[in-house]
C-alpha cells in the first residue's frame, strides 16, 4: 500500500432523481503528518427534490441544501483545499471522482488509494472474519467509531481506516525484521550479554 503522511481524504453524498445524481453534500479531512489538521464540509445546493430515502439514510433535507451554495462554488473551494495535496477515498474511483468529474473537477491525478481496495484486498489477513466490506463495518473491525452516511463522519472514517491499515503494515514489518535478526543470530534471544 501507499504510503503517505499527508493527504486529503473524501467522501460525498449524492441525490439520484430522474436518473442523474446530484452532489448534495461533499467533504474532506486534510490529514499532514498523520494528524487531521482541517476538514472541508459543505451541503450543495439543488432545487432538484431529495428522494425519501436519502433523508432516511444521510440526515440531509431540503431546507439544508435549499440554502446551500451552488456546485460551481463549492467545486472551487473544494479544489482549493485539496490544493496538490495526494487523494484517498472509499470506493471513490466508482462514484465520488465520476460526480466530481462531471462537475468540472478532474482529481483522478491526484487520487493515489483506494481504502476500498485495501480493504478487499485485506479480508483473509488484517480483516479476517468481516461481515462485509463497507466503510462502517470495516471501521467497526479496526474499533474506530463513526456515523457512516455522513460525508464529514464518512472521510474521517476513511482516514482512520487507513492510518490503522498503515499502523498494521508497520507492525507486520517490525516483526518481519526481528524475526530476521533473531534467525540470523543465534544469541539474539540472551539480549546482547554476548556483545
Amino acid at each position: 500500500m501507499k504510503v503517505l503522511s499527508s493527504y486529503i481524504a473524501l467522501d460525498l453524498e449524492f441525490n439520484q432523481a430522474n436518473g442523474i445524481e446530484e452532489i448534495i453534500q461533499l467533504s474532506a479531512v486534510k490529514m499532514i503528518n498523520h494528524e487531521e489538521v482541517e476538514q472541508f464540509d459543505t451541503y450543495v445546493y439543488t432545487d432538484t427534490p431529495l428522494q425519501s430515502f436519502i433523508n432516511g439514510l444521510t440526515g440531509i433535507t431540503a431546507d439544508k441544501v435549499a440554502t446551500a451554495p451552488e456546485i460551481s462554488q463549492v467545486i472551487a473551494s473544494f479544489a482549493d483545499f485539496v490544493g496538490d495535496l495526494p487523494l484517498i477515498g472509499y470506493n471513490a474511483q466508482k462514484s465520488d471522482l465520476p460526480l466530481l468529474l462531471e462537475e468540472g473537477l478532474d482529481l483522478t491525478s491526484h487520487y493515489q488509494v483506494d481504502v476500498y481496495d485495501e480493504a478487499f484486498e485485506r479480508r483473509s489477513t488484517d480483516l479476517n472474519g468481516i461481515i462485509n466490506l463497507k466503510l462502517t463495518s470495516v471501521a467497526d473491525f479496526l474499533a474506530i467509531k463513526g456515523r457512516g452516511h455522513n460525508s464529514l463522519e464518512d472521510a474521517r472514517m476513511t482516514a482512520k481506516v487507513y492510518e490503522a491499515f498503515l499502523e498494521l503494515d508497520a507492525n507486520k514489518a517490525y516483526l518481519s525484521q526481528q524475526e530476521q535478526v533473531t534467525t540470523d543470530n543465534p544469541f539474539a534471544a540472551l539480549g546482547g550479554f554476548w556483545e
